[in-house]
């Protein structure tokens, strides 16, 4: 079983767990009370369990996005930060968009209210309350054989958008786009039965090549069209629409820049479906453009991506969202097999362009600005060989991954073995464990940190262990432990782990059980990439030697950045900022994974400025693996009175004090002050 819900030890509640994705959420009641498990068809919605309990209130330890609807479905009310709604005798429907997706059905009267850190749902005196609950978790339900071979590649392509669960607009929500069928490369083309495409009337004509292939993965399987092989590129309807993919701009930006719109568009439809809400961007570009969303919403998919293409790319390319990822993809057919993972996350899949660089071109020259007797991380008894350096061009995403033979600067390395990693993860007992390893004394500080930090959430389960010294035998046996996260401080070379009785090598483990890892040490990328090819997920490694200051502020930084939610890539984003040798860190594996959930759906980091008579509040906020393309988030501002595609640099918002103390005191966030990272619990406004 997925999602258990289950009364808390207090008996004053229910905890609800999703035991593979490692989240839990907790709702409060008014009185004790004892789940009965219920048949989950009585939601509108679909459900994993359910359970009905009899109470008078449930309150939720943060404010979500909330959607009220009649038992039919029909949308009521989208509450939001501060406001209150009281609904008369009737059948309710509540969304409650918490880390694990929560509906609560009611037959009587029902009151809704959100505080700055807190929402509440009244019902009518010991009414019947249902509670159901939803894994954000995707699983592929098969896997494609193919070879290499373009013709076979393009079937097997073609075959992933059997996984989208809606060929509407509505695909634009990330829980309506199913993870595509994986891919093994094999002596011949084998589809399961099942595992075609849907009819949306929209096929892609390509020259049956590899590198026209790949770029067009995560567009086909949006569009859910089939693609056949053709003389030039281009996107063909049944009713004889043709767009036209090798511009002027070239087949790669093309196929992007087609991605970006269809996808825009669709989520501004898509608000004329099941909800209905205040879109900022709708409003923003709704007066640029000649269409009739309501109209275009009972198009179909062939029809409304026609009317899409129509508008010119440059009448919203200003108020396009952020993209999350760009991976760059050299194009062996080994690849093929990492193209349904890049998929799942709606990359931007590009041929990979970058050039060498060597280590001292990597590093940051102002490191002179470090005392003399500030040492390295590298172990001082040995040396350590630096992987082949590559930075890959510049892209205009969040985020970037490489899949190539050498090490990427500024982007994360992708590994087909950590999704595969990340697939084969086994339900927990709810415990986040964390191992902390300081195998040098000198380097106590960042262990002290960790200490403190780690397990510091009081709404989660933590088991944080912390070791010093650990030997080879030990250090091997946390290693193959199961685990959440191992935060390792100390040496690496390349004959391995520095410990007080020799060198462990990771190369020489033949299973590992920990998801995620940091190994804070001089150039540990290989023995990162080696955890990851044992069964890791994601970790952060360096490409070369880093100061040990430095290293202790990148480190500090990341303790806490994961502790509230951020996935390893955006974590680093924010944390190589705070330190001259950020820049030697790198993500390798997967870089969605996180190691505990976001108090919000989707982690933000906030900048405060000051002005004469008020405040200005720039928000970015970084999806993460559950939470990806086409989430919606709410700012907690008044004057900011409508959703956002949660995604980048949504704006700049002014705002009152007190907002703005509201905003701080809502939960530990990070926040950028004149270019200084700071934490809300510490920040004192003057």
């Amino acid at each position: 079983m997925t999602v258990s819900i289950t009364a808390r030890d207090s008996d004053t509640g229910l905890t609800v767990s999703d035991l593979v994705e490692r989240r839990q959420y907790v709702l409060d009641t008014s009185t004790p009370t004892t789940p009965t498990t219920v048949d989950c068809d009585r939601f509108w919605f679909p459900v994993d369990e359910a359970v009905s309990i009899e109470t008078t209130s449930l309150t939720l330890p943060s404010v979500v996005a909330t959607y009220v609807r009649t038992a039919g479905g029909e949308m009521l009310a989208e509450v939001d930060h501060f406001d209150s709604y009281d609904f008369p005798d009737g059948e309710y429907s509540v969304e409650l968009c918490a880390p694990v997706k929560l509906y609560v059905y009611t037959d009587g009267q029902l009151s809704v209210e959100t505080k700055a850190d807190c929402m509440e749902l009244r019902f009518d005196d010991e009414a019947e309350v249902l509670v159901g609950a939803r894994s954000h978790h995707k699983r592929p339900e098969a896997t494609i054989t193919t070879t290499g071979d373009p013709r076979d590649l393009m079937a097997a392509i073609s075959s992933l958008s059997s996984a989208l669960k809606t060929t509407t607009c509505e695909r634009s929500y990330p829980t309506l786009r199913g993870h595509p069928p994986t891919i093994e490369l094999g002596d011949e083309l084998d589809i399961p039965e099942g595992l075609s495409a849907p009819d949306t009337g929209v096929r892609i004509e390509l020259p049956p090549e590899r590198r026209y292939l790949y770029p067009i993965a995560p567009l086909a399987y949006y569009l859910g069209a089939t693609i056949e092989p053709g003389v030039v590129p281009r996107i063909v309807t049944d009713s004889g629409f043709e767009y036209e993919l090798d511009s002027p701009l070239g087949y790669e930006n093309e196929v992007e820049r087609v991605l970006k719109q269809t996808f825009f568009f669709d989520c501004l439809t898509r608000t004329e479906g099941y909800y209905k809400v205040n879109l900022h961007e709708r409003a923003a570009v709704e007066h640029l453009v000649d269409l009739d969303f309501a109209a275009l919403y009972d198009c179909t998919l062939a029809e409304q991506l026609e009317a899409y293409l129509a508008v010119p790319y440059a009448v919203i390319e200003d108020h396009l969202p952020e993209w999350k990822l760009t991976t760059h993809v050299a194009s062996t057919p080994e690849n093929a097999e990492l193209l349904p993972f890049l998929v799942n996350d709606l990359a931007v899949v590009k041929l990979p362009q970058g050039q060498s660089v060597s280590p001292s071109e990597a590093q940051m020259t102002a490191i002179g600005d470090f005392t003399r007797d500030d040492f390295t991380r590298s172990a001082t008894d040995g040396g350590t060989t630096v992987p082949s350096l590559v930075q890959p061009e510049q892209a205009d995403s969040l985020e970037q991954s490489w899949a190539g033979d050498d090490a990427p600067v500024g982007a994360s390395k992708a590994s087909v073995q950590a999704f595969r990693n990340r697939l084969e993860r086994t339900a927990s007992d709810g415990d986040i464990d964390i191992t902390v390893v300081c195998n040098d004394d000198a380097m106590g500080e960042e262990g002290d940190i960790a200490e403190q930090v780690y397990g510091s959430r009081s709404d989660l389960p933590f088991d944080v262990t912390i070791y010093q010294n650990l030997s080879t035998a030990a250090l091997r046996a946390v290693l193959e432990t199961e685990m959440d996260f191992l935060h390792y401080i100390g040496h690496i070379d390349d004959e391995g782990f520095n410990c007080p009785d020799g060198k462990l090598d990771a190369n020489e483990l033949d299973t590992v059980g920990v998801d995620a890892f940091l190994l804070n040490a001089c150039r540990s990328y290989d023995q990162g990439m080696a955890l990851i090819e044992r069964g890791a997920i994601g970790g952060v490694v360096t490409l070369t030697d880093v100061i040990n200051s430095g290293a202790v502020r990148v480190g500090k930084t990341m303790v806490r950045l994961l502790n509230q939610g951020f996935p390893l890539r955006a974590a680093l984003d924010i944390a190589k900022d705070q330190s001259i040798v950020g820049g030697q860190y790198t993500v390798v594996g997967d870089g969605n994974m996180d190691v505990v959930q976001s108090e919000s759906r989707t982690p933000a980091l906030f900048e405060i400025q000051q002005l004469d008579d008020h405040f200005e509040v720039g928000v970015t906020l970084y999806p993460t693996g559950s939470h990806g393309m086409g989430t919606m988030a709410t700012i907690p501002i008044s004057n900011c009175d409508k959703q956002h595609l949660a995604i980048g640099n949504v704006g700049r918002f002014a705002a009152t004090r007190l907002e703005v103390q509201n905003l701080l005191n809502m939960e530990e966030l990070p926040v950028t002050i004149d270019g200084d990272l700071q934490w809300s619990t510490d920040v004192e406004l003057s």
